[in-house]
């Protein structure tokens, strides 16, 4: 018997469904699928046979994915050498930042760093002007990627280190707080959002440095940018009363095969308000999550642009995936209209017979999967000086009781998407892709998060966070606090393809509280951050709510601060490889192309947690004063380098 389970808290908005559909969810198809016991619990063999079944039956087309695959998709059978090849750390609550035996760490670019040598110098008081910040890197890391510069060995010791800054916790942000709004604060709050660009490298004692470079900049809430695809910036829906600006909300990312970044726009709901009590959301702007109050932001008490009322297109603007091209400082971030308006996570890129395919998840419970499918070789929308990301096809994910799944077109003009039941063209079905998707009978699902493409057989995996519960097997617990991680094969390993085959590759939790939960020592929560390095190690990061992180009344006592893991896609073998400091989420990872340095992103340390208190401008040292660790300091986000002492590649033996 399992001790009691906890009972799910409201963690935060995007844990309350905002979704009206009626659609079917994913845990009712699950349920008919399979029983609660065939769940892959860390990579069983029911789960293989479960696998077996759905490619030789409703999914005739799909290879069958990695667990009931009998040389498991590694390139001429043969099998690698053993995958986690370090020592699992345990779980912690001490503020600080743990690796393996034989592991070091360098804490490169925390929040406040100047983008080059010589510019603005990080204030520890919070008192640095919004031009200084848009000079330095900004708050909140997450997703982000290395570009290298230069080829062969050169390749691993130089390049370019591009990441997201989701947010900012405006009690941390400003010397006085948030307590009174200022024109100056939203203007220095928006320079601390975006996404930071630094040239990189690594010296001759394997520490890595900021170098002074041309390519280095800010892209923040204030840029100039540019819009792309079927939703132009003369759209009636985009007209506003100030230029096109600035990006917000940035979580994770992805790169695309000629080389550019791609940045996504989560939460932006957030940041928009109104005090006129007159105004109310339309249906679409409430599927959205737009509301009055906002997210606390309260932007709009000092900047007309933000408020609901006032400037009620503004916020059309935000929900996009946006195009930086990190080699060229001057160009102005895109807009790529193409890929769907919603709360996109992320956006993982591949490549299938020439052809771009993207996938993104909406980050809210109840929310869907979408993949992008791009028309015709990427290599000629190049060449003739187009976006592939312009031209192609947007689906949303359903998921079948029979195990298979198929990708359902939001094309107007197809299916529900006509003129008659009320969309106007494609830019309308592109602008309320929420609603579009709930018109076309998509599945709902538990809080879709990160995208990994496993690069040794092109199966798909995606972090399901948490959910309220939705009657689940593929989240078997009603409701799920602890969250999971689906995987799917498409049609013959095709990611363009229109089908595939689905299972339940791991369910995260504790066995103290639930007896499905099976990964001995290796326990965690709320899967969030995902990605493959080039020998197939699946690297999970976690990011657990403050509201529960180390409480005994959430079943989250056991797992400590939040941490990242890697896993062995063929057996499901998870090993813990770091903790985190108090109050952080572990996200963003990117390594070298040699695989001897990891990137990895600690997100708002110190952050107001339950289990040890609310920092205040007084004090903000409360939770955490991770990593300066300054007496009259405060806790700062940072990218953090992961090396292997003997020099070695990260995770293996």
């Amino acid at each position: 018997m399992s001790a009691q389970r906890p009972v799910f808290p409201e963690f935060d908005p995007d844990e309350v469904s905002s979704n009206p559909s009626g659609n079917r969810s994913f845990g009712e198809v699950v349920q008919h699928r399979m029983s609660r016991r065939t769940a892959l619990l860390g990579g069983t063999a029911a789960a293989a046979g479960f696998l077996a079944a759905v490619a030789g039956g409703g999914a005739a087309a799909a290879r069958t994915p990695v667990s009931g695959d009998p040389d498991g998709g590694w390139q001429g059978g043969v099998r690698p050498t053993r995958l986690l090849g370090f020592s699992a750390v345990p779980t912690s609550t001490d503020d600080t930042f743990t690796v393996p035996d034989g592991y070091q760490i360098q804490v490169l670019i925390p929040w406040g760093t100047p983008i080059r040598p010589g510019g603005p110098r990080w204030r520890k008081d919070g008192s640095n002007s919004a031009a200084e910040q848009a000079e330095q890197i900004g708050m909140n890391h997450d997703g982000m990627h290395f570009f290298p510069l230069g080829d062969g060995r050169e390749s691993s010791r130089r390049g370019l280190l591009v990441l997201n800054h989701e947010y900012v916790d405006q009690s941390m942000l400003f010397p006085d707080g948030a307590e009174e709004m200022t024109a100056d604060k939203v203007a220095k709050a928006l320079a601390a959002h975006g996404v930071s660009v630094v040239e990189i490298e690594r010296r001759g004692n394997g520490e890595w440095r900021v170098v002074d470079s041309r390519r280095a900049r800010r892209v923040t809430g204030s840029t100039p940018v540019e819009f792309s695809g079927p939703v132009s910036l003369d759209h009636p829906a985009l007209r506003s009363n100030n230029e096109a600006l600035g990006t917000l909300n940035n979580c994770s990312s992805g790169a695309t095969p000629w080389g550019t970044y791609l940045t996504c726009e989560e939460n932006w709901n957030n940041y928009f308000g109104t005090e006129d009590e007159s105004w109310e959301p339309t249906p679409s702007q409430d599927r959205y999550g737009v509301s009055a109050a906002g997210g606390g932001y309260r932007w709009h008490e000092a900047d007309p642009r933000f408020d609901l009322a006032a400037n009620p297109n503004e916020i059309n603007r935000f929900g996009w995936i946006v195009e930086i091209d990190p080699r060229e400082p001057g160009a102005k971030p895109v807009k790529r209209t193409a890929l769907g308006r919603f709360k996109h996570e992320g956006c993982t890129v591949t490549e299938s017979r020439g052809r771009v395919v993207a996938y993104s998840g909406d980050d809210q419970d109840g929310d869907y999967i979408y993949k992008f499918v791009g028309e015709g070789s990427w290599h000629a929308h190049r060449a003739r000086g187009r976006s592939p990301l312009d031209h192609g096809t947007l689906y949303v994910a359903r998921f079948e009781d029979d195990g298979t799944g198929s990708w359902l077109p939001l094309t107007h003009g197809t299916g529900a998407l006509t003129v008659a039941n009320g969309w106007a063209d494609q830019a309308d079905v592109l602008l309320r892709t929420r609603e579009a998707a709930d018109a076309v009978g998509a599945t709902t699902m538990d809080r879709p998060e990160w995208i990994a493409i496993n690069p040794k057989n092109n199966d798909v995996y995606c972090t399901l966070t948490n959910g309220s519960g939705w009657d689940s097997a593929v989240s078997p617990r009603k409701p799920n606090p602890y969250g999971h991680i689906v995987r799917w094969t498409e049609a013959d390993g095709d990611n363009a393809a229109l089908t595939f085959a689905w299972d339940i590759f791991l369910l995260a939790g504790d066995q103290a509280y639930d007896d499905q939960v099976d990964l001995g020592e290796n326990i965690f929560g709320s899967p969030d951050g995902l990605g493959f390095d080039s020998d197939g190690r699946l690297w999970i990061q976690t990011d657990v709510s403050n509201s529960v992180q180390n409480s005994a009344e959430a079943g989250y006592d056991n797992i400590g601060n939040n941490q990242m893991l890697a896993a062995d896609p063929r057996t499901g073998e998870v090993r813990r490889f770091l903790t985190g400091p108090r109050g952080a989420e572990i996200s963003g990872v990117t390594f070298t192309p040699d695989q001897k340095a990891m990137f990895v992103n600690v997100q708002h340390p110190g952050e107001t947690t339950k289990a040890w208190g609310t920092p205040t401008p007084e004090d903000p040292r409360v939770v955490s004063n991770w990593p300066d660790f300054d007496p009259t300091g405060r806790p700062r986000s940072a990218t953090v380098v992961v090396r292997r002492t003997d020099g070695g590649v990260i995770g293996a033996s």
